[in-house]
């Protein structure tokens, strides 16, 4: 599916140069004459957005890394130091700690448009695997940074969550007390973490490669949910077709980005991590970052400590296996309308499994988190291997020529099999 480069070098320099490392040949191929389906939507915009993230997240990591002192004694006056005295140091941070969130908010509408359209379903599960391995590496590198800052929320945040690998029938204590470093959260966990953090980015730039990679083999799934038939009736050019659209979109992505920066720095942060950590005093209530507050309510919502970890593991570990739990041979939910109000109550069940993460861990927010987590996994556990089964989905054009021109005529459609 990779477009074939049309690229040929002007100047004997380049031909010289061409032919003994095509890297000028292979992007061309990549990102210029690259076809995609001529009927993509806004909804695909988003890799462009992760791919800006990505980078943008390491070069303001990489400066902040130059001022900030790992040490539980210096963290926090570092970042202090940094706000105040370094030029620019507040505009990198807080682009760097706003960055995470508007890199999650990007993942996740990515992700939630890879399970409306299908994106996971054969030819594409290597790609949607190496997507949910990209996430984990994110959700890993996000939790380590915000322990960085040891702060109030920091410490206690780290202190929970590393708590809950002693769970771990046999080994739990051991791992515990590798992260530690030691038998508290203390001086060598903010090394290991610091360290890992610096690491990690540079890990999933290589699985991004993969991943998009990967993508250009099998081609990029599109909101007909059906393959390239006809190269030149179905696929534009990426650019300047794609890269316009992905253009524009940035821009209004980076639009809200900077609002977050100049006007509300602070609003996805907790108050709490600009109190120095404290050891010896808990906050009144502990959250990590609203990226991880869904997981973090299907955590709390099993009774049993081991439960709760296995769960809030197994809500991310069972996204890997949706090429095979969806039995639908129709992709796209555009086609099928009761998978479609299913997907819908999932986003709406994600979303207040996200409000519930946030609450105090009793009475009716104990019970409404049970009721959320049980459709999470049932929604992939079992509405989505059934309605394979029984669901009755509307016609699939037969090419994504003809989905273009549904609205202008008569369409040839291939009843759903």
């Amino acid at each position: 599916m990779s477009g074939h480069s049309t690229y040929v070098p002007q100047s004997a320099i380049g031909r010289w140069f061409e032919s003994r490392l095509p890297i000028l040949g292979l992007m061309h191929g990549s990102f210029v004459s690259y076809p995609t389906p001529r009927n993509l939507n806004y909804m695909w915009t988003f890799g462009a957005m992760l791919s800006f993230m990505l980078v943008a997240q390491i070069i303001t990591g990489i400066v902040l890394a130059m001022h900030y002192t790992p040490h539980v004694d210096f963290a926090f006056a570092s970042v202090e130091h940094i706000m105040r005295d370094v030029n620019w140091g507040w505009f990198m941070r807080y682009a760097h700690a706003n960055g995470a969130s508007m890199f999650f908010i990007a993942v996740y509408m990515h992700m939630f448009r890879g399970l409306y359209y299908g994106s996971y379903k054969a030819p594409r599960e290597v790609l949607w695997i190496l997507g949910v391995i990209i996430f984990l590496l994110m959700m890993a590198t996000a939790f380590m940074g915000y322990v960085l800052p040891w702060g109030q929320m920091s410490f206690w945040g780290a202190t929970v969550i590393t708590n809950l690998f002693s769970a771990i029938p046999l080994v739990g204590e051991a791992i515990t007390t590798w992260l530690w470093g030691g038998y508290s959260v203390d001086n060598p966990t903010l090394n290991r973490f610091f360290s890992l953090h610096y690491l990690l980015p540079f890990m999933l730039v290589g699985i991004v490669i993969l991943h998009v990679w990967a993508l250009h083999v099998v081609g990029q799934n599109n909101p007909a949910g059906v393959e390239v038939k006809n190269v030149q009736r179905d696929t534009l050019a990426f650019t300047p077709y794609a890269t316009a659209k992905d253009s524009f979109a940035l821009v209004l992505f980076l639009i809200v980005f900077a609002w977050f920066i100049f006007y509300v720095p602070n609003y996805l942060g907790h108050a709490d991590n600009y109190i120095e950590a404290n050891p010896l005093v808990t906050p009144a209530h502990i959250v990590p970052e609203w990226y991880f507050l869904p997981f973090y309510a299907i955590l709390r919502a099993i009774p049993s400590k081991l439960g709760g970890v296995v769960a809030m593991f197994g809500s991310i570990a069972v996204l890997a296996f949706l090429p095979w739990l969806d039995t639908s041979k129709v992709k796209s939910a555009s086609f099928r309308p009761v998978y479609k109000v299913f997907f819908w109550v999932f986003v709406l069940v994600s979303i207040g499994l996200g409000y519930l993460g946030a609450m105090p861990a009793e009475g009716g927010y104990v019970i409404a988190a049970r009721i959320l987590t049980a459709y999470y996994f049932g929604f992939f556990l079992l509405i989505m291997p059934l309605l394979g089964m029984f669901e009755t989905p509307k016609a699939v054009p037969a090419t994504i020529a003809d989905a273009v021109l549904a609205k202008r005529g008569n369409v040839v459609m291939n009843p759903a099999e």
